[in-house]
C-alpha cells in the first residue's frame, strides 16, 4: 500500500454517558459498505489515544473494519473528575453507551467487537454479555483489583498520583458469559499477574485463545510483542466477524497468519 493511499476516514464523535460528554474518534474504512466495528476501552490511566489503540485502529481500517476509540469519563478530553467518576461500573456504562451510539448509525454494520487494555479489558469482559459482543481482544486484563495497601506497587506507574486507591472490583463471576476471546499477557507483568490470564482462559467459553508473551511487561514495551499483538488481533477480529472483505481491503495490508 502506498503511503499516499487513504484507508480510513477519521470522524470525531461526541456522545453522552449518564450526563457526561465523552469524546472519541471513529476510523471508517474507505470503500467498505456497513463494516463491522471494534470499540476500544483504554486502561486506568490511559486515554483513547494510547499507542495500542491507534495502531490497532489503523490496521483494522486497512482490513475493512471500523474502529472507535474514546476517552472514558474523567480521562483525556471527556468530562468528569477522574478520582470522582472512575469505577468499573461507570466505565462499563461508558462502553455500553458508546456501542449504542454506533449501532444507531446506518453506515455501520450490526456486528460489534471489543478491545480492552488492562482495566479496559476488565471493562470489556464485564460488559460483553450486555452488549452482545462478537470477537473480543484483551491485553493484561485483571480479573480483580483491590488497590488498598498497594501504594508502593502503584507508585511505579506514570500518573500514579491520580489513582483512586479505593478502586476495587472482581469480575470472576462474569467470565463464564464471555466467549470468542483472544487474550495477551506478559509473563513478567509487574501490575497484573499472568495468573489472571489463565483464570480468564479457564472460565471463558469457546472459541478462545491466549498468547503469553515471554518477558512481557504490563505496558507491552517490546516491539516484537507489539507487532504480534496487532497482527494476531486483526486476524482474530476478521475471523470472528466472519466477513468476506471487499476488494477495497488491501490483501498486502492483511496477510495470513505469520509464524511468531
Amino acid at each position: 500500500m502506498s503511503s499516499t493511499e487513504t484507508t480510513s476516514i477519521n470522524e470525531p464523535i461526541i456522545f453522552s454517558s449518564e450526563g457526561f460528554r465523552l469524546k472519541g474518534m471513529l476510523h471508517l474504512p474507505v470503500g467498505v459498505r456497513r463494516p463491522p466495528v471494534v470499540v476500544g476501552s483504554h486502561g486506568l490511566l490511559a486515554t483513547g489515544d494510547s499507542p495500542k489503540q491507534i495502531a490497532l485502529a489503523q490496521k483494522c481500517s486497512q482490513c475493512g473494519m471500523a474502529f472507535f476509540r474514546f476517552d472514558h469519563r474523567g480521562c483525556g478530553q471527556s468530562e468528569g473528575i477522574f478520582n470522582e467518576v472512575t469505577s468499573l461500573k461507570n466505565r462499563c456504562n461508558d462502553l455500553i453507551n458508546a456501542v449504542a451510539v454506533l449501532r444507531s448509525r446506518n453506515d455501520l454494520g450490526a456486528q460489534v467487537g471489543l478491545f480492552g487494555s488492562s482495566m479496559g479489558g476488565a471493562t470489556c469482559l464485564s460488559a460483553a454479555a450486555v452488549i452482545d459482543a462478537g470477537p473480543i481482544v484483551t491485553v493484561a486484563a485483571p480479573v480483580r483489583i483491590c488497590l488498598a495497601g498497594r501504594e508502593k506497587e502503584m507508585a511505579a506507574l506514570p500518573g500514579h498520583e491520580a489513582i483512586p486507591m479505593s478502586l476495587e472490583f472482581d469480575i470472576s463471576d462474569r467470565l463464564s458469559q464471555v466467549r470468542h476471546i483472544l487474550m495477551f499477557h506478559g509473563d513478567a507483568d509487574e501490575v497484573v499477574p499472568v495468573s489472571d490470564a489463565r483464570e480468564i482462559y479457564e472460565k471463558a467459553g469457546r472459541p478462545k485463545r491466549r498468547i503469553i508473551q515471554k518477558q512481557g511487561d504490563h505496558l507491552m514495551s517490546n516491539i516484537r510483542h507489539q507487532e504480534s499483538f496487532v497482527r494476531e488481533s486483526v486476524l482474530w477480529f476478521k475471523t470472528g466477524f466472519g466477513r468476506r472483505f471487499s476488494a477495497g481491503a488491501s490483501a498486502r495490508a492483511c496477510p495470513v497468519r505469520e509464524n511468531l
